[in-house]
């Protein structure tokens, strides 16, 4: 306080401004000053008729005033783009691997959006997203598989279809769709998860009690589409992902079962989180964007995947 009425004073050269432009009445500014030079035992202005004059002690505050108060000034302006949401960091898990790859689609339009957010990605596509989620060690969770528990909801943000990539000269591309008797004798690739998360395996060759003739799994999205291109095996992909690859590799996409494996990409949040407006504007830009993604991608009549 005492540093803002020195520079006041300086910027309006007398109490009687200094004191309305600080909304204090002249004899409370008055009454700080001299408590100010009591505690410090030296003066630190002088009167000169209605001006008042800053004494050497007086320049020195007022030299810390103008060095120190625009620092302090953006601390709290900091503190309150924090509370509004305009300034921060958000850190997103995910649980699935092509979700990496939705999910770079929305962080470059949101960090132009939202300059004072940061955002961090937690690749660990194996751990556990819903304790991450309530021990905050993330703010976002992005999964196809959402479980619905009290304290978190979860926002559908994209639809697409679980196909199966084959190479373009492939025996089962070119198909409507294909059955679980038909992978009996195929090399299925897959990301390195447990084989109760993936649906080609739950909603599909389970129930049929089928098993593909060997199952490899492969870490990287790139080195598994080059390998089902070259005709060494086949993948459960999303159908917009292997549309994507499909434009520089030889690769058709065909449904899983007669009705084929709808999915969708959810954003899981704390419900105390959701009101907090980079947070909020986050799930609004992942849907805008998803929408016109799938308007973009959307196949007509005769086109694969």
């Amino acid at each position: 306080m005492h540093l803002s009425i020195l520079r006041e004073i300086e910027r309006e050269g007398s109490l009687t401004a200094a004191a309305k432009a600080l909304h204090l009445s002249q004899s409370a500014l008055s009454h700080a000053i001299r408590k100010l030079e009591t505690r410090s035992g030296t003066a630190i202005w002088v009167r000169e008729g209605r001006r008042v004059r800053l004494t050497d002690a007086g320049e020195h505050l007022l030299a810390a005033a103008n060095r120190l108060l625009p620092q302090l000034e953006r601390v709290d302006a900091v503190l309150a783009e924090h509370a509004t949401g305009e300034r921060g960091s958000l850190r997103i898990g995910m649980e699935c691997h092509p979700c990496y790859r939705w999910l770079l689609k929305i962080v470059a339009p949101y960090l132009q959006e939202w300059p004072g957010v940061d955002i961090d990605v937690v690749q660990q596509f194996q751990f556990g997203g819903m304790a991450a989620l309530f021990n905050h060690e993330i703010d976002i969770l992005v999964t196809p598989d959402p479980l619905r528990k009290k304290g978190v909801k979860f926002t559908p943000v994209f639809d697409y279809e679980q196909v199966l990539a084959v190479a373009q000269d492939h025996a089962l591309a070119g198909r409507d769709h294909i059955a679980a008797e038909d992978l009996t004798d195929q090399v299925l690739f897959s990301y390195p998860v447990d084989t109760s998360r993936l649906d080609i395996y739950t909603q599909l060759l389970v129930p049929a009690r089928c098993s593909p003739r060997r199952h490899k799994t492969v870490e990287s999205t790139d080195i598994m589409l080059q390998l089902v291109a070259a005709g060494r095996g086949v993948a459960a992909l999303p159908r917009w992902l292997v549309a994507e690859y499909g434009q520089r590799l030889p690769l058709s996409a065909v449904s899983l079962g007669a009705r084929g494996i709808p999915k969708q990409i959810h954003l899981g949040v704390r419900d105390g989180d959701r009101g907090l407006r980079h947070v909020a504007g986050f799930l609004d830009l992942a849907a805008s964007l998803s929408r016109q993604h799938e308007d973009a991608t959307a196949p007509g009549p005769g086109i694969d995947g």
